[in-house]
């Protein structure tokens, strides 16, 4: 689609509603008037009578629709301020614009965001009533009923999660990068363990020097660690000695008295044995997740699984046999070859199973994934829908609720992703990592710290290399980088002195 901007430059909020209800479309920034025939939008920003006036003019061959919103001069207060509102006007001026030439309005309506419920908690503890946040959720971003509800009590159990933290807490993701094999709608940068088994045993020998320096930072900046995530990758690709040290080294590096967590992403269930299993539950891990996103032999299939249906429900039983305690099982709603009725089946066969939480994610069509070059045999982004509506209701009336969500570019659907848990079992780390509720400390291969200061919302990244080769050769630097963590946490503390 061509974009025409004028009077500002916003070209990133443009793009984002753009995204979101015309997904086939792609941005272009001509030199040129458009043609007729052209498939195009003017997005303009004009001042006049104490009001910031945004006009969208969308143009898709022989369908023209124009459409403004507009906010009081008198509301920009600081520049802060005045781009997000300016910013909220565009969108909604393009997401009336773009309405008619639709098939469907959009569940989430013209909110881009990825974090929904973030925003709902902020309408909360701005001392919003409930009905109050319905409302600018209808009213500012035209959000369906469902997904209001979604996002509002999600943010209602963030809310609950947030009040148990205390300053001086942070979590731990550790990166583990390998899989037996790469998934066709996976863009995480992971090895084939086939392949790259010669880089484990010096990827975790730097991964061990990565513990020990940050194990050293951590008492310095006054730090302790409330929750431990093990992601990838595919953790359980490690064998049950490799898993085994990696889990001491932990338990003996680190101040675990205040851990209230620790979560394994096992995920494919053709890297799970009761050795490994038994590992996991020896070092305390308390969450592990067993991943089948479908339960269609002809769908795993499709997307590059090297197992069957079978081996999902022989895994997850593997697991309870170990002892573990709380079972995650993620799904994926719009994978090649699926169908409604196919998805259903999967939903009533995990839900027959009984695990502590179920997260639906709907696919998303990442950049370097397989199904974003090829995709074929995709469901449509009605189809999707139908989907989620019937997870929705099969969780709900199961006795599940939904804890966390967060959204994607490229969703089918522009919809979203949610984790539903049992109550009283609601995972603490993947609340606070979307929530952005305390720091996250990230070690391994492909992980993002981010330092966190709830109180102004002020963030620092530091990003480790996803490659293991890189990130084997660049491990002092990284080791020396996480002291800044140091000054960031003391400073945090300070403040509630």
């Amino acid at each position: 689609m061509k974009l025409y901007l004028h009077g500002h430059d916003y070209k990133y909020a443009v793009e984002q509603i753009m995204l979101i209800l015309l997904p086939e479309q792609r941005p272009e920034y001509p030199d040129t008037q458009p043609q007729p025939g052209d498939i195009w939008a003017s997005s303009s920003l004009t001042q006049s009578d104490g009001l910031m006036q945004a006009v969208t003019r969308i143009s898709l061959g022989d369908q023209v629709s124009e459409a403004s919103s507009q906010v009081e001069t008198s509301q920009l207060t600081d520049a802060l301020t005045r781009d997000r509102l300016l910013q909220r006007i565009l969108k909604q001026s393009f997401y009336k614009a773009a309405l008619p030439l639709l098939d469907q309005a959009p569940d989430w309506g013209a909110l881009t965001g990825i974090r929904p419920a973030k925003l709902a908690s902020r309408a909360l503890e701005e001392g919003l009533t409930e009905e109050e946040t319905r409302a600018r959720f209808r009213q500012e971003y035209f959000v369906s009923p469902q997904r209001t509800e979604l996002a509002l009590e999600a943010a209602k159990a963030g809310l609950e999660i947030k009040r148990s933290l205390r300053p001086e807490e942070l979590s731990l993701y550790i990166g583990i990068p390998f899989c037996p094999t790469r998934c066709a709608y996976c863009s995480f940068v992971s090895a084939d363990v086939q392949k790259a088994l010669k880089l484990v045993t010096p990827f975790l020998e730097a991964l061990d020097k990565e513990i020990d320096a940050v194990a050293a930072i951590l008492p310095k900046a006054g730090a302790v660690i409330r929750s431990i995530y093990i992601g990838g990758g595919t953790p359980t690709t490690l064998s049950a000695e490799q898993l085994d040290h990696l889990l001491d080294h932990i338990r003996s590096a680190f101040d675990l008295s205040r851990l209230s967590e620790f979560t394994v992403e096992a995920g494919r269930p053709d890297t799970i044995t009761l050795e490994k299993m038994a590992v996991l539950r020896r070092h305390n891990v308390d969450r592990v997740s067993v991943n089948p996103q479908s339960m269609e032999d002809h769908v795993l299939q499709a997307m590059g699984r090297n197992h069957t249906a079978a081996d999902i429900i022989t895994a997850y039983n593997t697991a309870r046999e170990a002892g573990l305690s709380a079972v995650n099982m993620d799904l994926i709603a719009g994978l090649p070859k699926d169908t409604v009725e196919g998805f259903r089946y999967t939903m009533d066969t995990v839900l027959a199973m009984d695990p502590e939480n179920i997260t639906v994610h709907t696919l998303a069509l990442k950049k370097g994934s397989r199904l974003m070059m090829e995709r074929q045999g995709l469901p449509t982004g009605a189809e999707t829908a139908q989907m989620l509506d019937y997870a929705w209701s099969s969780l709900a009336k199961a006795g599940y609720r939904p804890y966390y969500l967060y959204r994607q570019k490229y969703m089918s659907g522009a919809l979203e992703n949610i984790g539903w848990c049992k109550p009283g079992f609601e995972g603490l780390y993947n609340v606070c990592i979307m929530e952005e509720l305390h720091t996250i400390l990230a070690l391994g291969a492909g992980g993002s710290t981010k330092l966190t200061d709830p109180s102004t919302g002020r963030i620092v990244r530091m990003t480790n290399p996803k490659y293991p080769y890189e990130y084997i050769q660049r491990i002092d630097q990284l080791c020396q980088e996480k002291e800044e963590l140091i000054p960031f946490h003391q400073t945090l503390l300070s403040k509630e002195v």
